[in-house]
């Protein structure tokens, strides 16, 4: 008697070919120094920044999320596959054309003071990006990958981001040993200085251990955070003799700028989340639950699934294409264009996420990463909820347990 078999159609990226919208963002940029150039108005790049704020969160609510994961037998074909790269490499050469683009509109044109802010808003929010995609590159193996990555982060001045990033974060992240890790109850104005400032000492640090290991002074052309702010150096450098000392302004702010989104980034992916201590030093192994995750479309779209953090701190090797969803990791309620915004308004973001950082724990605060100034104001405003958390938890397992 025969039998009809269904075969299972073979696994496809269905957003293989919607990756290049990573793109899009210095793609409309450059369409906003166009608008400043022809009718001396940055409109096109205050739309940049309403499609940044506003479009992609909507997108995200109407799109919902995705929460597929590759089979693990085509992980190494998917990783291998030199088309995602491309899509990396293919970022710096408009990046850039958009900063160069936006220092001689600086440097050439009398602008209102809305457009020329606008126009550095808008160049900062590119350079933002460009710091994304500087991470990603930043993971790679490949030399090129590597240089490239600094290439895209001198934009910002943030070259040292290559050190202690891949050194420093991703060994001491979710601790106390973390400058940028946010912990409960804390704004994200008190983070900014914080995780900057702890960030260049971070990175010289690493790299003064490095060279010390290696008979090598830190004031040398080996160390690589010299390296990278030489990067930055001859850049604005380059723009200042190029256009004249009125480009500095616009260079530092859209440098800040930029650099500020990276941070607001890191304040939400890891907020509240705490590794246990094992041993005098020593933290038990970054898990999925030790970072916030989203599988909000939109957002994973143009970030290169940034927001499967989980994934990325568990795995930091694994390609962007190839990382996967978790259901142990905690996760945000929606895409990272929406919580940054959030981010921006502490009692929002606070109303948003310290309740569900409790529940992520069980109630159980000695598991949470607590702001010390406000850690007895916390006790006092949650205590009656995470109690309620906690037997909650409690009488589910009981139920668990009969029905087992």
């Amino acid at each position: 008697m025969s039998q009809n078999l269904v075969s299972t159609p073979p696994w496809t990226d269905n957003k293989r070919y919607v990756w290049q919208l990573g793109m899009a963002v210095p793609a409309l940029a450059a369409v906003g120094l166009w608008s400043i150039w022809q009718f001396q108005s940055a409109a096109g790049m205050w739309a940049l920044f309403v499609f940044f704020y506003g479009v992609i969160p909507l997108m995200d609510w109407l799109l919902g999320e995705d929460k597929e994961n590759p089979p693990e037998s085509l992980v190494p074909d998917l990783e291998n596959d030199r088309y995602y790269s491309w899509i990396l490499y293919a970022f710096a050469p408009i990046q850039y054309a958009v900063f160069v683009g936006g220092c001689y509109l600086a440097g050439t044109m009398d602008l209102a003071w809305h457009d020329m802010l606008g126009l550095m808003i808008g160049v900062g929010i590119v350079g933002g990006f460009g710091i994304n995609t500087g991470h990603e590159l930043g993971h790679k193996k490949a030399k090129f990958d590597r240089w490239l990555a600094r290439v895209c982060l001198a934009q910002t001045g943030y070259g040292h981001f290559y050190v202690e990033h891949n050194r420093g974060h991703h060994k001491n992240v979710s601790t106390p040993l973390d400058p940028a890790t946010s912990r409960m109850g804390e704004w994200f104005w008190t983070f900014l200085p914080r995780s900057v400032l702890g960030g260049i000492r971070s990175a010289w640090q690493l790299e003064a251990e490095r060279l010390a290991r290696q008979g090598r002074s830190v004031w040398s052309v080996h160390n690589e955070n010299l390296q990278s702010w030489a990067m930055t150096a001859v850049l604005f450098g380059g723009m200042v003799a190029w256009m004249g000392p009125k480009v500095l302004p616009f260079l530092v702010v859209q440098a800040v700028y930029g650099f500020s989104l990276l941070e607001v980034v890191n304040y939400l992916e890891h907020y509240g989340l705490l590794r246990r201590q094992v041993a005098a030093g020593r933290y038990e192994r970054c898990l999925p639950e030790h970072s916030w995750n989203s599988n909000h479309i939109v957002t994973n779209v143009f970030l290169y699934h940034l927001q499967r953090h989980s994934d990325h701190h568990a795995h930091p090797a694994r390609k962007y294409q190839a990382l996967r969803h978790f259901e142990e990791a905690p996760q945000l309620p929606s895409g990272y264009a929406a919580m940054v915004l959030l981010a921006y308004v502490p009692p929002l973001w606070f109303k948003v996420m310290d309740k569900r950082l409790i529940q992520h724990y069980r109630g159980d605060f000695s598991r949470i990463h607590v702001y010390e100034p406000r850690r007895q104001a916390l006790l006092r405003q949650y205590g009656d909820y995470a109690k309620q958390v906690q037997q909650s938890f409690v009488e589910q397992a009981g139920v668990s347990a009969r029905a087992a």
